[in-house]
């Protein structure tokens, strides 16, 4: 199983009920396809730098989940059928990107090094 992160723009028309239950129909899609849903955020409500569909903002949701690579055109087709959902990108996460994102759940510092200031130190 491969991991993958997901990103969905919902229409900002939705209630906060009805977001609620758009993002659980998510999860759900993925645990009923064999699926692993490993972490979940949600932004909010936000504002976009040009208009989408005549809109200025959309909720954002995220989730990170591990799958057979078969599910994300099953995935596409669902999400462009959705008329809640405005734009929605699915990406491949490497090593790298899981182990960023296994510490940023678990609220773990995240120090990026500099190696400019690196060399006026020493």
């Amino acid at each position: 199983m491969n991991s993958y992160e997901l990103m969905v723009i919902f229409t900002p028309v939705l209630s906060n009920e009805e977001f609620k239950a758009a993002t659980k129909n998510l999860k759900k899609f993925v645990t009923d396809n064999e699926g692993e849903c490993v972490g979940e955020d949600t932004w909010g409500l936000k504002s976009f730098a040009y208009p989408i569909d005549k809109k200025t903002t959309g909720l954002y949701y995220i989730m990170e989940y591990k799958a057979a690579s078969t599910l994300n055109a099953k995935f596409t087709i669902k999400m462009n059928r959705d008329e809640s959902v405005m734009r929605f990108m699915i990406t491949s996460l490497d090593k790298h990107a899981i182990a960023y994102n296994a510490r940023k759940r678990s609220g773990e510092r995240i120090v990026k090094s500099n190696p400019v200031t690196e060399k006026e130190e020493a």
